[in-house]
């Protein structure tokens, strides 16, 4: 079960990589930017962020999916 979680993780932590690289117009994306642009108030910071979030989140991903963490 750690492998399809780490995994569903791994490509949500790349969709937000991919998305915020190169600024894309896809729906969903662009709502969860419109929503993160009050706290942050310039667009380049939250593309910004969502390459960071999507960095971290792979890395924990991964990390999941190998049992290092969270596992019984």
């Amino acid at each position: 079960m750690n492998l399809v979680w780490g995994l569903s993780m791994i490509i949500i932590g790349l969709f937000f990589l991919i998305c915020s690289t190169v600024k894309s117009e896809f729906i969903v994306y662009r709502l969860m930017v419109a929503r993160s642009k009050l706290l942050w108030r310039e667009e380049n910071r939250v593309h910004r962020f969502y390459q960071f979030t999507g960095l971290i989140i792979m890395t924990l991903g991964a990390l999941w999916a190998l049992g290092i963490i969270w596992s019984p």
